[in-house]
């Protein structure tokens, strides 16, 4: 099972990919118990990575709603 790193450039559908995959495995029931436990952790993991880009994107999106017509191409770069 592959790690990534804690400041991961994984896009979000790479890391839901592989939470998706995670969740079919445990769900399978047909891990040894260490084994569902390390991948319960890494699933846990993923979840968080993506919630954190879900809540980055979801800020995104209120801040571009909020400044409407005054935002340029430069500003969707700038914290990227």
């Amino acid at each position: 099972m592959k790690k990534l790193k804690e400041k991961s450039s994984a896009s979000f559908e790479q890391l839901f990919h592989e939470l998706e995959t995670t969740v079919a495995k445990l769900e399978a029931g047909e891990l040894a118990l260490d084994e569902s436990l390390a991948l319960f952790q890494r699933g846990m993991e993923l979840a968080h990575q993506c919630g954190g880009l879900l809540d980055a994107a979801e800020l995104s999106i209120k801040e571009l709603t909020l400044r409407g017509d005054e935002i340029g191409v430069a500003d969707l770069t700038e914290d990227r």
